[in-house]
């Protein structure tokens, strides 16, 4: 029989997410009368737009005639889909040729990793989604600086104080913190990036939340951040795609390895080897997306995501917490000092019947957080917020 993989003895005992929902199913077996609510796992709950759904629909429904039938489609993805988020999402700071559209950012996060090879050294903001680090360490890198992120620094990180890597993994508006990057913060990484020839991978896949026009939504709003950045976003939060499955990566043309080599070719070259391309649903489904009626539909439901976050943010305030995030984007990060977050996730679960996500599973600089998501009905969101009225016992 063959050897294991090494690297998965590497990994922490499991990833977070199944382990809360083990801790919850627990819960519910010890507790059978309680109702939970879950403000933890940054899933969808409002439905799709109906025009959006309708053409999904629509596209099914040709897939059963001998008119409308089709197979595979191009790998990169549909050239008007590509073409629309050129324009409705980048203002045509990018070209249809430098989108790729895929089966989300999560898949694609792990492709880039392929693509990177082992042999790269990678900063990681600190906490992260804990992809970025679990992924790398599939892949077999070894060499991960962790850049910590916490109030103290504004949960930017001191990029005087962080080494030279290959990679650096940025992610804003930032799950799990809330934080939102600055104009002059992305400068500064992106003149970082520069100075020390590292590849940015942007995770903008909450951008859709930013409300401030002051704030960037993509790194390639900055000046030179085709020379260095890659982006990763994708249409799950952007229009309750969690089980639909697209997003898209743009790789510039102007990014090229140190022979020159352009990063885009390779990249086009790993995914026709290993990937067939996005649903034909899926794509009809994000063209409408971005037609005008797509776009006002899902501002709105974009927009009841914020009115929970402030909801949410008032009421954990007035337990006297400390609280950051939940305006520009859909995670609250809150901070108990002295506490370890599995035993305040506890403790909420407990008192609460509330289920959140523990801060040290996204990284070290998150023990002693815990990260609410503002993703539920507004009437779990209200059912939760009357519990968070009574007093906290941890």
């Amino acid at each position: 029989m063959i050897k294991r993989n090494a690297n998965f003895a590497k990994l922490s005992n499991g990833y977070l997410f199944p382990e809360i929902h083990k801790r919850k199913l627990k819960f519910i077996s010890d507790h059978p009368q309680a109702e939970v609510i879950s403000l933890g796992i940054g899933d969808t709950t409002e439905p799709i737009p109906s025009s959006i759904a309708h053409a999904m629909s629509q596209e099914a429904m040709k897939l059963g005639t001998i008119q409308g039938y089709s197979g595979y489609g191009p790998e990169q993805g549909l050239n008007e889909l590509r073409e629309r988020i050129a324009s409705q999402l980048y203002f045509n700071r990018i070209s249809s040729s430098e989108v790729f559209v895929s089966d989300g950012a999560k898949c694609d996060i792990g492709r880039l990793q392929m693509l990177l090879g082992k042999h790269v050294s990678v900063a990681i903001q600190d906490p992260a989604y804990p992809v970025y680090v679990d992924g790398s360490i599939i892949q077999g890198v070894s060499n991960i600086v962790y850049m910590p992120c916490t109030p103290e620094n504004n949960f930017f990180p001191d990029l005087e104080r962080t080494p030279r890597t290959d990679i650096i993994y940025f992610c804003s508006p930032n799950n799990p913190t809330g934080a939102v990057a600055t104009k002059d913060q992305l400068t500064k990484l992106v003149d970082f990036a520069k100075s020390n020839q590292t590849i940015i991978l942007f995770d903008s896949a909450y951008a859709n939340f930013i409300q401030d026009p002051s704030l960037p939504k993509s790194i390639f709003e900055i000046p030179g951040a085709k020379e260095v950045a890659i982006e990763v976003s994708s249409f799950s939060k952007l229009a309750g795609f969690t089980g639909v499955r697209l997003g898209w990566t743009i790789i510039p043309q102007a990014l090229k390895y140190e022979d020159g080599t352009p990063v885009n070719a390779d990249w086009q070259r790993l995914t026709t080897t290993i990937f067939n391309g996005a649903s034909n649903i899926a794509q009809q489904g994000g063209m409408a997306v971005l037609e005008d009626r797509g776009l006002q539909e899902v501002k709105k439901t974009c927009q009841l995501y914020l009115e929970n976050a402030q909801l949410i943010k008032v009421a954990l305030e007035q337990q006297g917490w400390e609280v950051y995030g939940g305006t520009n984007a859909p995670y609250l990060w809150v901070r108990f000092k002295n506490r370890k977050s599995w035993e305040v996730f506890q403790a909420l679960l407990e008192n609460y019947h509330i289920i959140t996500t523990p801060g040290s599973g996204f990284g070290p600089s998150g023990e002693g957080f815990i990260r609410f998501t503002a993703f539920g009905t507004r009437n779990n969101i209200m059912l939760a917020i009357n519990r968070l009225k009574k007093p906290f016992v941890c």
